[in-house]
């Protein structure tokens, strides 16, 4: 007799199985978005959780108005995952299935999205599109969404501040709620001060289009898959952490040669955190530290660019819409978030 878990993933692998034909819509479904009273559930799809962290987050998140469901086996750890990927499959599964749950938080990034994607719900997220928000390993899950249809969040989680003893930054919790909450509605300029990252550009001009991308390493990684990301006509977003320069030059180069540069409308570069160096200093040739290389690939690509933008592994994590529209601003240096 076939238990409820291997009968649910059953019905995950046939509807990943369709899923995995479709083409990716061109119009995107933007999910509801939130207010003060839904519920969130909170998930841990990727590495294992802390207890207290987690626990912050909750406060913090009841504390603004919401409720807030989760399962105890989120802190499950089985190596350097977050339980096994049923348990976390069947987790997702069920936020996005439970009519109660307005929101999806992933808790924290690390590793293990890829491995439970085949036994995700797709057709279960298209029919009931939430929003979900996290980034780093999410990358991988935010690329699924995508692919079903829904537009997906791009932002901070527990680790990187919302649950934090601090607590986030000014400017991390400005955008956060500001992404994701109904009130106010309209596009909106992220406002970005020297003082919380120094913002440049490569090209001139401005593009409109969809956001797509997340982490770097993730986004490679999914090249082959049914899961990798359309580029065209869209405006590439990447950002990395603990990434030695020539790997940043071999992830980039694998995109290129996917062809997937070709037909960017535009990018934004953001945060390449705690650089790599190479202790015996062979060369101090600057074309081939991190900042040398993305200029080596995005300064003359044609088309406007944003550099050093606040996004990623970095406590300043602005949130962003990915399958979203977005304009970038070459000349102002701004990113304008187009709402629905």
């Amino acid at each position: 007799m076939k238990t409820p878990l291997v009968v649910s993933m059953a019905v995950a692998v046939t509807a990943v199985s369709a899923f995995c034909s479709a083409a990716e819509p061109q119009k995107l479904v933007w999910p509801k978005r939130l207010s003060p009273g839904d519920t969130l559930m909170l998930i841990a799809p990727a590495g294992p959780v802390e207890r207290d962290q987690v626990m912050r987050f909750k406060d913090h998140i009841e504390q603004r108005g919401y409720k807030v469901k989760l399962r105890d086996d989120m802190f499950d750890v089985e190596g350097y995952l977050a339980g096994s990927d049923q348990r976390r499959a069947e987790e997702f599964n069920e936020a996005f299935a439970d009519p109660e749950v307005d929101g999806v938080l992933a808790v924290r990034g690390g590793y293990g999205c890829m491995r439970m994607m085949p036994l995700v719900d797709w057709e279960g997220v298209r029919k009931s599109p939430k929003l979900l928000l996290g980034f780093s390993d999410i990358t991988a899950l935010h690329a699924g969404m995508n692919k079903a249809g829904v537009v997906s969040f791009h932002g901070p989680g527990p680790a990187s501040g919302l649950g934090s003893k601090e607590g986030p930054t000014d400017f991390t919790a400005k955008y956060v709620v500001r992404a994701v909450e109904a009130s106010p509605a309209g596009p909106y300029v992220v406002e970005v001060p020297e003082s919380v990252s120094k913002v440049e550009s490569f090209g001139k001009g401005k593009a409109t289009g969809r956001l797509v991308g997340g982490n770097l390493s993730l986004i490679s990684a999914l090249e082959g898959t049914p899961y990798a990301i359309d580029t065209k006509d869209a405006i590439l977003m990447i950002e990395d952490v603990n990434e030695a320069p020539y790997r940043i030059d071999r992830m980039v180069q694998q995109l290129k040669l996917a062809g997937k540069l070709d037909h960017l409308k535009g990018v934004v570069l953001g945060k390449f955190t705690e650089d790599f160096v190479r202790e015996d200093k062979l060369t101090d040739d600057k074309r081939f530290d991190t900042t040398g290389v993305l200029r080596q690939y995005f300064e003359n690509l044609g088309v406007p660019v944003l550099v050093n933008y606040p996004i990623g592994h970095f406590p300043q994590n602005c949130t962003v819409p990915l399958g979203g529209e977005v304009e970038v601003d070459a000349d102002a240096k701004t990113l304008r978030i187009l709402a629905p």
